[in-house]
């Protein structure tokens, strides 16, 4: 089991920038991948940006060249610096933690409860 533990959302003003942070805990493979999502209410969640244990990333075109994904590996722990906020980028966000690739897919996927950010106009 894997728990992941989210911070650092809030209210911010569009141009403004806020840092996410999650933590992940427990019986961890070494080779795994951690990513962010968000969703909006009755909208389908979506990628915004995931990084691998080997640090390959990878980012949905809306946040290129404004969020930057990376990870510390020896505390399990993923940051998102999201700079020139929006209001669309107004979501729940939420860290994923991925491990175990095999034919059938993923054998381990686990969220966090997810965190608010909210961008005012």
């Amino acid at each position: 089991q894997v728990q992941l533990m989210e911070s650092g959302g809030g209210l911010v003003q569009a141009g403004g920038s806020l840092r996410l942070s999650c933590a992940a805990s427990g019986s961890i493979f070494t080779t795994n991948t951690m990513g962010w999502y968000r969703q909006a209410p009755g909208k389908q969640r979506e990628l915004v940006a995931f990084i691998t244990s080997g640090g390959t990333t990878n980012y949905a075109d809306s946040v290129k060249g404004r969020f930057t994904i990376s990870r510390d590996s020896a505390k399990n722990t993923i940051y998102l610096q999201m700079n020139s906020l929006k209001p669309e980028d107004t979501d729940r966000y939420y860290c994923n933690f991925r491990m175990g690739w095999g034919p059938e897919g993923w054998e381990y996927d686990y969220w966090g409860q997810g965190t608010q950010v909210t961008v005012s106009s």
